[in-house]
């Protein structure tokens, strides 16, 4: 054979067998892959694509807060009338029990580890058995560290206590003023009943039934110059929480909206000076306009979130369609204000360390 024709057929041979053996490592390497993912204590780490960026995500860096602490509003029907009101009775509407204990157990599995639960008056429903049934899942399923009610204390019977103020870490009573006729006034009167007395017959039996006990006071053109020092002290609450009145468009101001606050509100200054006046008090817990407005994750009665940046309560559409992290995305809320105005405290019963 031609010795051109013999070096041309050895180098075919060579690379023929360099294929082979090329193909047969890559299908080995590709068959091997599979099991370094089912080594023990092994992890798969894979490559960024090259269209992704390297440094950090920009939805890392837009997360969604965290529900630490939730205020369910899951009725907007009162039995009062208090002028300054910014969450109205503008629908009748109440999710089933069931849909509202599967909302609460969404917002546990976001985070959350308080939940308040308000209105409207709470106590309403169900003659108090709805919001009874609602802070035993939350403390016995749920395990959350805090569940509280505000109410305005009109409608609350002992039996209540007896039956759920074990799974009860606060009860907060709103109380405005101390002169009844102040009361009537802002409309907090109902017929006979004296709101002053019916206050400290709760605070028995919240020391009674082992109930944080808490007031709620609005500050308003009708008590800014009052002088609550010494009641406060006598009923002695773990906090003492004082709002400056504030309006909220299609609530309490506007056309749509069901109240007139514009003549209960004072200005900063007058809100200074009661907080000037009652410095003395330990439990004073002092919330203005700006530490309000943004920071209290708000659910209505369809557990939306309410958005208040713009002065009126914007709502996100429902946890129960879209979940908590697509919904909480659209309340506005400021978490570093949260935490600035005291929004995280001790506020588990069982940490408080009470003499009841």
């Amino acid at each position: 054979m031609h010795l051109g024709a013999l070096c041309h057929r050895s180098l075919s041979v060579a690379r023929a067998v360099l294929a082979a053996l090329r193909g047969w490592l890559g299908a080995l390497c590709w068959g091997l892959a599979p099991l370094s993912l089912s080594l023990p204590g092994w992890r798969q780490v894979s490559a960024p694509s090259p269209a992704a960026p390297v440094g950090p995500r920009r939805d890392q860096d837009e997360a969604s807060p965290t529900p630490t602490s939730v205020n369910y509003h899951f009725t907007r029907q009162c039995n009062y009338k208090c002028g300054f009101c910014f969450h109205t009775a503008k629908t009748s509407f109440v999710l089933p029990l069931e849909e509202a204990k599967k909302g609460l157990a969404m917002l546990k599995e976001a985070g959350m580890e308080k939940i308040n639960f308000s209105g409207g008056e709470p106590f309403l429903q169900d003659r108090g058995e709805f919001v009874g049934k609602l802070v035993q899942f939350c403390k016995q399923e749920l395990k959350l560290p805090s569940v509280s009610i505000v109410s305005n204390g009109s409608l609350i019977r002992e039996r209540w206590f007896k039956k759920y103020g074990e799974y009860l870490d606060i009860l907060a009573i709103s109380c405005d003023s101390f002169n009844e006729d102040v009361n009537v006034l802002i409309g907090r009167g109902q017929g006979k009943k004296n709101h002053v007395e019916n206050l400290h017959k709760l605070r028995q039996w919240c020391r009674d039934y082992a109930v944080a006990f808490k007031i709620n006071s609005v500050i308003n053109r009708f008590n800014v110059e009052e002088d609550m020092k010494e009641q406060i002290k006598a009923l002695n609450p773990v906090r003492w929480k004082v709002f400056q009145c504030l309006l909220i468009e299609g609530e309490n101001t506007g056309e749509d909206a069901l109240r007139e606050a514009e003549k209960f509100v004072i200005s900063d200054e007058d809100f200074e000076k009661f907080l000037d006046h009652h410095k003395d008090v330990s439990c004073l817990v002092p919330e203005s306009n700006q530490k309000m407005r943004d920071s209290y994750l708000i659910l209505d009665e369809y557990m939306r979130f309410l958005n208040c940046t713009n002065g009126r309560k914007e709502p996100s559409k429902s946890i129960l369609d879209v979940g908590v992290e697509a919904a909480i995305k659209f309340s506005g809320f400021d978490e570093k204000m949260f935490l600035q105005r005291g929004g995280k405290y001790v506020w588990s019963k069982a940490d408080m360390k009470l003499d009841w």
